[in-house]
């Protein structure tokens, strides 16, 4: 039987430290696979205009197919969870995941775009699923003056998982078909194969698994939660704003990244560009583990702000254009990138009691900026430049500047 937790800082029966320690360890494991889905999808993204001559507005349909998938699943998730669990919306991530991967087959062999976005729909009903759990539960996961930390820890290994992602992509999308005696392989699909195989086996490790389950214990606080509307708390409200400006500014840069390299770095090859693609990733990921380091010393909030506000910067630079520069301002824009996501996620559930778990869905749900951006970025690089297309994610970041701002007298 699962022991169950309150979300809040009361406990109904205490974990021991060991369950909830391979607790936070499975689930992070589930952060670095999703990172890696979405490394791959970066990839794909420069593959499909190449082997199927879409253009990069139609391109930009990849990341719609993928995040828009986020925001129809993430609230029928939540809800789903509240009656059975976090452990049972976590097995039905990881099989949608699996399908979705296995999808890539028929795609494959069809040849059709239309079937890729199917496949990768599905995959991303998976992701979305996961993505609602996983969140809430390393935010909840222990002490609540610790959340941010905490979550940025877990997200760390998202950000290990987008690095690698593009290794992958970069060395097998471009690369001849894979020989398998004397079976010829195509190299995307047998990579989704095997990530499929993976996936099907973290499903056999969480079922054996028993994990403690969070739930919201009955105080006079929260009863006071459920009788104030979750619109009236400025700190979700505005977390939902901040986080789809998140989203969008962070797919639209890694969506374009390499389009963007290529036009500015004389004679780059796309593989090199996902490459160069992946050093950006890297830099994600370290700017994780080292501002989670930082947030001993220094507020998440003001974090928050000084990072928005050097990317709005960087950004600009960008959109000037400036040869290689512009492509090193790039790349340093994804370390002050790192910690938005988890440090907006935290603040947005921080002190909502029993709407803990419907805030996490509808943050989730928020993910769909990254469905939105790459196609208006797109259009914008095809109807004018490259260059001008990135005033989306300099937007975006400015938007969470003011977020983190306005939330001084919250979260300090």
């Amino acid at each position: 039987m699962d022991v169950h937790i309150n979300a809040a800082v009361n406990y109904q029966a205490n974990p021991s430290k060991s369950a909830t320690k391979i607790a936070f360890i499975l689930v992070t494991s589930l952060f670095f696979m999703w990172g890696l889905s979405h490394g791959l999808l970066d990839v794909l993204n420069k593959h499909f205009q190449d082997s199927l001559h879409v253009t990069k507005a139609q391109s930009g349909f990849v990341q719609a197919a993928y995040y828009g998938a986020y925001f129809l699943v993430a609230l029928p998730i939540g809800i789903f969870m509240e009656r059975f669990g976090y452990k049972s919306g976590i097995q039905i991530g990881l099989g949608l995941f699996a399908l979705g991967a296995l999808l890539f087959i028929p795609a494959t062999i069809a040849g059709a775009f239309s079937m890729f976005l199917i496949a990768l729909f599905v995959l991303a009903c998976g992701l979305g699923c996961l993505e609602t759990a996983a969140n809430l539960y390393a935010s909840v996961l222990g002490a609540p003056e610790h959340a941010e930390r905490r979550l940025n820890l877990a997200q760390s290994f998202n950000g290990l998982g987008v690095f690698v992602g593009p290794l992958i992509g970069g060395a097998l999308f471009f690369a001849p078909h894979i020989s398998l005696g004397q079976l010829s392989v195509d190299p995307v699909m047998f990579t989704y194969v095997c990530l499929a195989f993976v996936v099907v086996i973290m499903m056999i490790i969480f079922a054996r698994t028993p994990l403690p389950e969070i739930q919201v214990a009955t105080t006079q606080d929260n009863k006071i939660n459920e009788e104030r509307s979750i619109w009236s708390y400025s700190n979700f409200t505005g977390a939902l704003i901040a986080q789809f400006s998140w989203i969008a500014a962070h797919v639209g840069i890694c969506a374009f990244f390499i389009n963007f390299a290529i036009d500015h770095w004389t004679g780059l090859t796309p593989q090199k560009a996902s490459f160069l693609l992946s050093i950006g990733l890297i830099v994600f990921m370290v700017g994780r583990f080292i501002s989670t380091l930082l947030m001993r010393s220094f507020s998440p909030r003001k974090m928050l702000v000084a990072y928005a506000m050097i990317n709005v910067v960087l950004c600009g630079v960008v959109v000037s254009g400036l040869s290689i520069v512009s492509i090193y301002a790039l790349i340093l824009s994804f370390f002050f990138s790192s910690i938005m996501y988890p440090t907006i996620f935290a603040m947005g559930v921080k002190n909502l009691g029993s709407h803990t778990k419907k805030a996490g869905s509808l943050l989730v749900m928020t993910l769909v900026g990254g469905a939105i951006s790459p196609y208006f970025m797109g259009l914008i690089a095809d109807l004018r430049s490259i260059e001008l297309a990135f005033i989306v994610p300099t937007i975006g970041f400015a938007a969470i500047g003011i977020y983190a701002w306005l939330q001084k007298k919250i979260n300090g």
